[in-house]
């Protein structure tokens, strides 16, 4: 008995090492966090935006991008707007209850840029989730719906980001 469970402990270890080694070998490895292509940035956003607040966030942790105060001292100036949520019915029972709702979450962003890399227009981020909803669990079904649109918040903040990194110098 003692030596199946020594033979099967070994068969996993060299399995587990056979499998870095074919990661390692092919060429994977972890996303890495790229600065910004800008030396300063402002950040143009409705007061109480929950996005701009998840920016600020990150650009506060970005060694590379400074945020400024004034728009006229950044070398870029990212535009938030149009930051919209929104909550449909999807489905109802046959008694008249809702089951399923639909959260959307848009966002509208723009890049104006006084250095020598490029801006661009408008773009838009229309996120959606769905999920199904019962009156027995309010508390519960309200927590996960804030948890929903925080995580298309969080979202749409990393879409931003990597939009911004794939701005190149000229």
């Amino acid at each position: 008995m003692k030596r199946g469970a020594y033979a099967a402990r070994r068969r996993g270890l060299l399995l587990g090492v056979l499998a870095g080694g074919l990661l390692a070998g092919c060429g994977f490895s972890l996303r890495r966090l790229d600065g910004l292509p800008f030396a300063s940035l402002y950040l143009d956003a409705p007061a109480g935006s929950v996005a701009a607040r998840h920016l600020r966030a990150w650009l506060a942790r970005d060694a590379s991008t400074r945020l400024v105060d004034q728009a006229e001292t950044a070398e870029a100036v990212l535009k938030l707007a149009g930051e919209e949520r929104r909550r449909t019915i999807l489905s109802l029972s046959g008694a008249g209850r809702v089951r399923e709702f639909r959260l959307e979450y848009r966002l509208s962003f723009s890049l104006v840029s006084r250095g020598a890399a490029p801006g661009f227009e408008p773009e838009h981020i229309e996120l959606t989730r769905d999920f199904t909803y019962d009156d027995a669990r309010l508390l519960a079904k309200e927590a996960e719906e804030q948890l929903l649109y925080r995580d298309m918040e969080n979202d749409a903040v990393q879409r931003i980001v990597r939009r911004l990194r794939s701005v190149s110098r000229n």
